[in-house]
């Protein structure tokens, strides 16, 4: 078949394709910002091992997002309350700069972080229209296994 010819672009043409990227993300940033957003989804994800929070518009585009290990908590601390609440205040930040101030809450997972971070958004001055649980609850689960010979 012969080799594969792969086109490899230099640093200036990726450091211009960058540069793009970044002025359209800027433009569409304050378009949104002029727009007023005002209303926006907040999703927590706690597992035993982190938590990831994302903010995103009223369509479910993702905003912002942002995470324990995002913000430099490494190891067993990453699945502590108080990062989740360290996440929480980032994204409220993030939330503020987008003039975001209508909230819907999702949370999902079983973590120990999911009630400090919705308690560190609830004490900011965020608007929480409601709260929901996603969680995945199997209803009747997987197959169990056969029975062993003997």
């Amino acid at each position: 078949m012969g080799k594969k010819r792969i086109i490899q672009k230099s640093a200036e043409e990726l450091l211009k394709e960058r540069e793009k990227l970044d002025k359209t993300l800027k433009k569409e940033i304050e378009l949104r910002a002029k727009k007023g957003l005002k209303q926006g989804r907040i999703y927590i994800y706690s597992s035993y091992n982190n938590t990831i929070i994302s903010l995103t518009d009223a369509k479910g585009n993702v905003l912002a997002w942002t995470s324990t290990g995002n913000l430099g908590f490494k190891g067993t601390r990453k699945s502590t309350p108080f990062a989740a609440s360290k996440v929480a205040e980032m994204i409220i930040q993030k939330a503020e700069k987008l003039q975001v101030n209508k909230v819907k809450v999702f949370v999902k997972g079983v973590g120990s972080g999911r009630s400090s971070a919705l308690r560190s958004l609830a004490s900011r001055n965020l608007d929480i229209t409601a709260i929901e649980d996603i969680t995945p609850i199997p209803h009747n689960g997987c197959r169990p296994p056969r029975p062993r010979r003997k």
